[in-house]
């Protein structure tokens, strides 16, 4: 009897050690594997590309933690260097931003920065809704306007606080010029890194630039030197340095392609997200992984189908976006549009548009004409 009983206390150890062993580090994985990695979006483009709005169509899911060119702030500190140099501390802040460590912008703001002093904080939802602020709930639809009103006087401490409650971190940036640049974040172990290259005809993006040239002024000297901004060929200049970029950026990412940018690399014209607003934004979230709910959808529809003009150059509101879209085509002098067309020919054929040859043309050819289909 004492030598059976000795057998069973043996076999209880065994299945005991046996459980202890396997089924508790299974148990931990699985609980430390209950939330996924963050997925990390950056919208790249260029100014007046239709970027705003597109990273609105991010900001406004309620999975999104999204910033509007974060890397302002760098600009704005370092304005003296050319855009080269100032490359890596770009992108070392977008790497912080996407990791939500928010002590990266001690380096260019206030030690008594509040969440307001953020650039344009209040085109972000996730600013304007809980933690960050408790006047909205996550899934509304939220204004610029209205979050500016409302949730200005929360410490900056909200935006880490915030960021961190988000399964998808967006940021959309035009501080960027070269793909190669953003190579050590796409092999970070620590990101999950995908990117959007927003792309626009560039006579539009030269007419909207037309518009906006005293709010873009710092920005173009960085770009070109100041004294290439000069004269009547500056804005050409600046012109010719966005289009041989956004050139640089689609080969990187499509023709040439590193293995790791592999499913991570997704060109969008502006022109075909206003031609088909749903299509183009179903698109963008199954990228990024994300679900398009019918509320964002009615939102997409209403805000590219309404009745503005565009008339303020960074407002997001609703407007006949095919429309605005096209307004250079009425307003842009022929002469113009040739020397664009000129120094960002190569752009141009690369990514879709077809030139006009006269101002006839201009006025009168199909939008089927005027853009190759992707």
């Amino acid at each position: 009897m004492v030598k059976s009983r000795r057998v069973q206390v043996l076999l209880i150890l065994v299945v005991l050690s046996f459980l202890l062993i396997h089924f508790l580090p299974c148990s931990n994985n699985a609980h430390m594997e209950e939330k996924p990695s963050p997925v990390h979006i950056l919208i790249l483009s260029s100014w007046r590309s239709g970027s705003s709005f597109t990273g609105q169509i991010f900001s406004q899911h309620p999975s999104v933690f999204y910033l509007m060119e974060p890397a302002w702030h760098v600009w704005v500190k370092m304005y003296q260097n050319n855009a080269k140099v100032l490359h890596m501390a770009v992108r070392d802040l977008v790497r912080s931003v996407f990791l939500c460590d928010m002590s990266v912008f001690d380096a260019y703001m206030s030690s008594q920065k509040k969440k307001s002093d953020l650039f344009q904080w209040e085109t972000s939802r996730a600013l304007c809704s809980p933690p960050a602020c408790d006047s909205f709930s996550r899934s509304d639809i939220i204004t610029a306007g209205n979050c500016k009103t409302i949730c200005g006087k929360y410490p900056f401490s909200k935006v880490e606080e915030a960021c961190k409650t988000y399964s998808h971190v967006a940021i959309k940036e035009v501080r960027f010029f070269d793909l190669k640049v953003l190579y050590p974040l796409l092999t970070d172990p620590s990101l999950n890194l995908k990117i959007i290259h927003l792309v626009r005809d560039p006579r539009a993006v030269f007419r909207s630039r037309e518009n906006a040239m005293a709010d873009l002024k710092r920005d173009s000297n960085i770009v070109v030197g100041s004294q290439k901004t000069k004269g009547e060929m500056g804005p050409y200049n600046t012109m010719q340095a966005i289009c041989k970029s956004h050139v640089e950026i689609y080969k990187a990412g499509s023709q040439a392609a590193p293995s790791f940018l592999k499913d991570r690399y997704l060109l969008v014209r502006y022109e075909d997200i206003v031609r088909d607003p749903l299509a183009r934004a179903a698109q963008m979230y199954r990228f990024a992984e994300l679900h398009f709910t019918p509320e964002l959808q009615r939102w997409v529809h209403n805000i590219t189908h309404g009745k503005g003009h565009g008339t303020q150059a960074f407002d997001i509101g609703s407007r006949d976006a095919l429309r605005v879209s096209q307004a250079w085509r009425k307003t842009l002098p022929f002469q113009k549009i040739e020397k664009v067309q000129n120094v960002c020919k190569d752009a141009m054929d690369l990514l879709g548009y077809r030139l006009v040859q006269s101002e006839e043309e201009q006025k009168n050819m199909s939008l089927d004409l005027l853009f190759a289909q992707n």
